[in-house]
């Protein structure tokens, strides 16, 4: 065994204990550097994030104003009055008095039956009751003389009735001819075919020398009145309240545009609500009346129609385009006095002619983001630029 092996165990060498707080102050130092390097990276991103480039965007202000509440939906033209025009009479049309597209007044001769028939039916009539009041100018006479014998006593009692019966016969058989004459004239009259109403004439269902009869389903002609005129529109059964609320302070008004939508025709007033919802699509009907003395109106066009139930006198309202939709409902980007941009919760009512009433939400004098939204996220800066060049910035 050698000295190696069988030394005796030495303790190893300790380090003095300033040595060893010296090491434990260098560590100590070295945590703190490393928070002060992650924590110079934190601040420098909050720096940046304070001194974020400001986002463009269109601003506008929250007003008021008096907001008319319309109700839209599609019709169409339809006249008041259409006459299908057909013939009264039998006989061969001699001649017709109108042209196509013609505007007509009433009573106005459409086409001309030959009358001849008629009027040689009416000469018989009138000869008839000239003959049958001879006869009644006589039985009367008779009754005169059979009266007298009678009471002298020198006529039975049996002559004089006899008499009076045959007077009165004659007087219905002259009241009877009255009744001829009067038809007769009448197929005379209706042998001239006039217009029953004040229109616009459509083609001619005829020509001159066809022959027509009373019991045609064709008739010569349709006259269609032109003014004044309405229009059938429908309405989602959800407006039917309003509709009829307004309606109780009178007849509401009801504007009518092309079919879609651009442009004004005429206005007018709403006539009638249809007294049932058709269930197969929830609608139900109305019919307004228009003027129409310049013909803008025409039968069988397609319009959009809109009736006003109500006007909101001083609500608040902002540019429809400012207001925007989430999973959780409505907002409006409001810009703060620091110039930055805030969501706020809305309940928005009624879109007019791009402005859309605010019910609560926003106050009157408070400034909004009008465009630009789709950049802006809760606390970002804003700066309020035109339309034209908010919309170049963001394009770039």
């Amino acid at each position: 065994m050698n000295e190696t092996e069988h030394a005796p165990h030495q303790d190893r060498p300790r380090l003095p204990l300033h040595w060893k707080l010296a090491g434990l102050s260098m560590l100590a130092v070295a945590t703190i550097a490393g928070f002060a390097v992650y924590d110079g990276g934190q601040s420098g991103t909050a720096k940046a994030d304070a001194s974020a480039k400001p986002i463009p965007v269109v601003t506008g202000i929250v007003t008021t104003r008096d907001m008319p509440i319309w109700i839209s939906g599609i019709g169409s033209v339809a006249p008041l009055k259409v006459v299908d025009v057909k013939a009264r009479v039998d006989g061969q049309i001699m001649r017709l008095a109108f042209n196509e597209g013609d505007e007509v007044q009433a009573g106005r001769l459409l086409a001309q039956i030959d009358p001849r028939p008629y009027q040689a039916v009416l000469a018989q009539a009138q000869a008839a009751r000239a003959r049958d009041m001879a006869q009644l100018v006589n039985a009367r006479q008779e009754v005169s003389r059979t009266g007298a014998l009678s009471q002298a006593g020198a006529g039975t009692t049996q002559s004089y009735d006899a008499a009076k019966a045959q007077a009165a016969a004659l007087q219905a058989t002259v009241a009877a001819d009255d009744a001829a004459i009067a038809a007769a004239q009448l197929n005379v009259e209706f042998a001239g075919i006039v217009a029953p109403i004040a229109g616009r004439v459509g083609l001619r269902q005829v020509n001159q020398g066809s022959m027509v009869h009373a019991s045609d389903t064709t008739g010569v002609v349709t006259v269609t009145q032109m003014a004044p005129i309405s229009v059938l529109f429908t309405l989602p059964q959800d407006s039917l309240g309003e509709v009829l609320t307004g309606q109780r302070s009178g007849a509401l008004p009801v504007s009518v545009y092309s079919r879609d939508g651009a442009s004004h025709i005429v206005d007018g007033r709403l006539l009638f609500v249809g007294s049932n919802v058709d269930q197969t699509n929830g609608q139900f009907q109305l019919r307004a009346e228009f003027g129409n003395g310049d013909r803008a109106l025409w039968p069988g066009e397609f319009v959009s129609a809109r009736v006003l139930v109500r006007t909101d006198r001083g609500v608040a309202v902002v540019p429809s385009q400012a207001v925007q939709t989430s999973e959780t409902g409505r907002y409006v980007y409001a810009v703060k006095s620091d110039g930055t941009a805030e969501v706020r919760n809305v309940k928005a009512g009624p879109a007019v002619d791009g402005f859309t009433e605010i019910l609560s939400g926003l106050k009157p004098g408070e400034k909004i983001v009008v465009s630009g939204q789709s950049r802006l996220s809760a606390g970002a800066p804003v700066k309020a630029q035109s339309s034209a060049q908010s919309a170049t910035e963001q394009a770039q």
